[in-house]
């Protein structure tokens, strides 16, 4: 049953006006008699009292921003006489609400209204639901009271019964507006009342939870300060005692950096700055942040070598004789830097060390498939030019801020990776191996690749500015070297401010000499073993390189060198094999297994790949240095398949265009090339690249894919021993191609005799080693019908028969 309220008989009563006040049924305020309309409802409701009819009664209503409320209080006059302050005052009680009508007319200077009284009924017992509501406000005000201290008036709200008195009563709290009272007081429904005053104090106590932990929180903050700042002045006390008993004479921490500022050796511009740094230091207060980025500034500032130099070695003989005992190989980069030291010591024996406040520095990009010693080569320059080594690893590096630094405003602000490195070394003109360069990213944060621009131009890395120091630095003296594995992926400018030297891979012979000079020792040692103990015979050494393994670098030849001394030496230790011992080529098998590689040419004739026409071999580059490529090539039944080229293997775009060049090449040249091409029309091609999970892409397999769909038009096959690379043109032409060098160290490694390579590369022979050329048969070759004259099998000679 819900609760109801009732209108009565019309009441005629003189309207008392409470400016931004509210009075609810059951309070009782005192009122000032000074204010006029006060007075006069005052004395209206006195003159209109008859003798024995009880209190005079007034009509309390809300006057809010000069406009009165629809609802008021029909209120007793309990008292007149003085309030505490002496002025004139009476005391009024709050009895019920009255619904307000029109004015009237009544004695006195008051306004009069006529109003109808508002009766509340509730059902008893009250239903669960309101219980619980009456119940959860007494908990919320006795809560409220509690925090105030008023436990006197704890017990009275809990006394209360009535759900419009006990909703009434929240009139008392000093915490509503009187926006708030105004919709309280409209509010006729007892328990729609209770439900709205329920909701304020709710509110009010989880806003005075919220201010309350605020109050904590900055309490703790000033009382943590007021701490700091007595244990500063106590610490402070304490030193001026130690430097008195110490007779040391009177200074702070910016005194101290100040005299290491003046006493450091600092180029006159970064003086400057210092100093300037430190006045802001003297200025800052203890609590303020600046100081500490200042200081950190300052300390970097301090570290840094700024006329720090190591003297180069200017023993030309004794630094190649350094590169040579260090690395095997690599003739062209140890050239070049015998190269650069030879100029640097006529410079400065003629002057010129310095030209226009820089220095000559060097930028060489190292070039090459993992595992041939581009980061070791770093270190070895350093040896051989005494100067100290530096490596930064570039390798996933995304954000600009890690090359140039990042502003000091930053929380946990650095200088960047070049700072870092200079500091690191202790030298101005170190050696610095920027390494993996071609793994640099690039995101929302920047471009480090962009920010190495500077670094890396020679005629700009006399002033280099990182983002944290804020002065310049000179970079002119550093030598820099890159390395990388794509040279494609370096961008165009900062491939432009480098000096490109390629490492192409080692020979056979090569890897042999590092592998007996600096891979056996070095896994010796860490197998536990002595130098006499384990002996590899060079034909060991030599068919671990070729058939164990077969890359550009020396990585997994080494493992392979790792595995077989880890096996000898757990078998010793079992009793099985004693020492020392001689490893021969017989011996390997049964220490770590068959061999992963074996040369096409050591297979026997009718296993070959080549041993069906369709089938070429080609020579392509990768990141991991040469390798050789198959092309396998098919025609479809004219009843099963539709006329056209298919392309599998995972091609690129250029690699499928060299497809469509081959194919038109041999229908419009068919039978200049006595080649049935008739049946080309309607029957569909199909070129396969194996290992097609592998992408590929470029036009040197052009006369590969040409000489492959010719020897299966022809049935001729394709010599095994023969490898080629070039690109076709529609007229037949062979035109060059790039990685010659790396080619054909991969056509000697896979047991390749007879290279084809195109004319106009010819020249590229000079980079090849020449105990390579003398293995391998060169043919260069200007025209597609040489290439087949060279590449297929004389028709009258069965498959068994082809030469290997």
């Amino acid at each position: 049953m819900a609760s109801e309220s009732k209108v009565t008989a019309p009441l005629t009563l003189p309207v008392l006006p409470l400016d931004d006040e509210v009075v609810l049924p059951g309070m009782v305020v005192p009122l000032d008699l000074s204010d006029n309309d006060v007075r006069a409802a005052v004395e209206a409701a006195q003159a209109a009292a008859r003798p024995g009819t009880g209190k005079p009664r007034v009509l309390l209503v809300p006057r809010v921003d000069g406009t009165y409320a629809a609802t008021g209080v029909l209120g007793t006059v309990e008292q007149v006489g003085r309030l505490a302050d002496g002025d004139p005052g009476a005391l009024v009680r709050g009895r019920g609400r009255v619904r307000i009508g029109a004015g009237t007319t009544g004695p006195g200077g008051a306004l009069w209204v006529e109003g109808t009284a508002v009766e509340e009924t509730v059902p008893d017992p009250l239903p669960g639901a309101v219980a619980e509501l009456v119940k959860e406000y007494k908990a919320l005000a006795t809560s409220w009271l509690k925090k105030r201290g008023a436990w006197q008036v704890v017990d009275r709200v809990q006394q209360i019964d009535g759900v419009g008195a006990l909703a009434d009563n929240s009139g008392y709290s000093p915490f509503l507006t009187v926006e708030q009272k105004v919709e309280l007081l409209e509010t006729a429904d007892p328990v729609a009342r209770l439900k709205l005053a329920t909701a304020q104090l709710r509110e009010h106590l989880a806003e005075q939870d919220v201010a309350e932990t605020i109050a904590k929180d900055v309490q703790e903050g000033v009382d943590k300060q007021q701490r700091e700042f007595l244990l500063r002045r106590q610490l402070e006390a304490v030193r001026k005692e130690l430097r008195e008993l110490n007779g040391e004479s009177e200074g702070d921490e910016s005194d101290d950096y100040r005299a290491r500022v003046e006493a450091a050796d600092l180029p006159e511009k970064v003086r400057e700055a210092a100093l300037k740094e430190v006045d802001k230091l003297e200025r800052a207060s203890d609590q303020s942040p600046e100081g500490s980025w200042i200081r950190t500034w300052l300390d970097t500032v301090l570290e840094l070598p700024w006329n720090e130099r190591t003297e180069d070695q200017y023993d030309i003989p004794g630094a190649q004789a350094i590169l040579d005992a260090e690395h095997a190989g690599l003739q062209d980069v140890k050239e070049r830097i015998t190269e650069y030291l030879a100029v640097r010591k006529r410079r400065a024996e003629r002057g010129l060390g310095v030209v226009g406040g820089r220095r000559g520095g060097a930028v060489l990009a190292l070039v090459g498939p993992p595992g041939v010693g581009k980061t070791s080569l770093g270190e070895s320059v350093a040896h051989a030019m005494g100067r100290k080594f530096v490596r930064v690893a570039l390798g996933g590096v995304r954000d600009e801020a890690e090359i140039r630094g990042h502003r000091r405003t930053y929380v946990g602000a650095l200088p960047g990776r070049i700072v870092r490195a200079i500091k690191e070394a202790g030298s101005m003109n170190p050696v610095v191996l920027l390494d993996e360069i071609d793994k640099v990213g690039s995101d929302f944060r920047g471009d480090p690749a962009a920010a190495l621009l500077e670094v890396l131009d020679p005629a700009q890395n006399h002033t280099f500015r990182d983002h944290y120091l804020e002065v310049e630095l000179d970079l002119s003296d550093v030598v820099f070297l890159a390395t990388a594995n794509v040279l494609e992926a370096i961008p165009e400018a900062l491939r432009d401010r480098m000096e490109l030297v390629r490492l192409d891979g080692y020979t056979e012979d090569e890897k042999v000499v590092i592998a007996r000079d600096h891979l056996l020792p070095r896994q010796l040692e860490r197998a536990g073993l002595e130098s006499g103990e384990v002996v590899l015979e060079e034909a060991a050494l030599r068919k671990l390189a070729g058939e164990y393994t077969r890359e550009a670098g020396v990585r997994t030849l080494e493992r392979s060198v790792a595995r077989l001394l880890r096996k000898i030496a757990a078998q010793h230790e079992l009793g099985e094999r004693e020492l020392p011992f001689t490893v021969t080529p017989d011996d390997l098998r049964g220490l770590i297994g068959r061999p992963h590689h074996v040369p096409e040419s050591a297979q026997d004739p009718a296993e070959r790949r080549t041993a069906v026409p369709g089938v070429a071999t080609g020579l392509a580059v990768t990141g991991a240095g040469g390798d050789v490529l198959f092309v396998e090539a098919s025609l479809a039944d004219p009843e099963t398949g539709a006329a056209g080229l298919t392309l599998t293997g995972q091609l690129g775009d250029v690699m499928k265009e060299s497809a469509q060049i081959a194919l038109s090449f041999l229908r419009s040249h068919g039978a200049e090339l006595e080649l049935p091409v008739t049946g080309l029309k309607d029957r569909g091609v199909h070129i396969h690249f194996p290992a097609g999970a592998v992408p590929k892409d470029g036009p040197s397999a052009g006369i590969t894919m040409t000489t492959a769909l010719a020897s299966l038009l022809s049935g001729r096959l394709v010599r095994t021993d023969v490898a080629m690379t070039g690109e076709v043109s529609l007229t037949g032409r062979v035109l060059p191609i790039g990685g010659v060098k790396q080619k054909l160290l991969a056509a000697h490694r896979a047991g390749i005799t007879t290279v084809v390579i195109p004319k106009r590369n010819e020249a590229d022979l000079d980079d090849v080693p020449a105990e390579i050329l003398e293995k391998l048969e060169v043919h260069p070759v200007t025209d597609v019908r040489q290439v087949l004259e060279i590449a297929l099998a004389p028709a009258e000679v069965p498959v068994g028969a082809v030469a290997a």
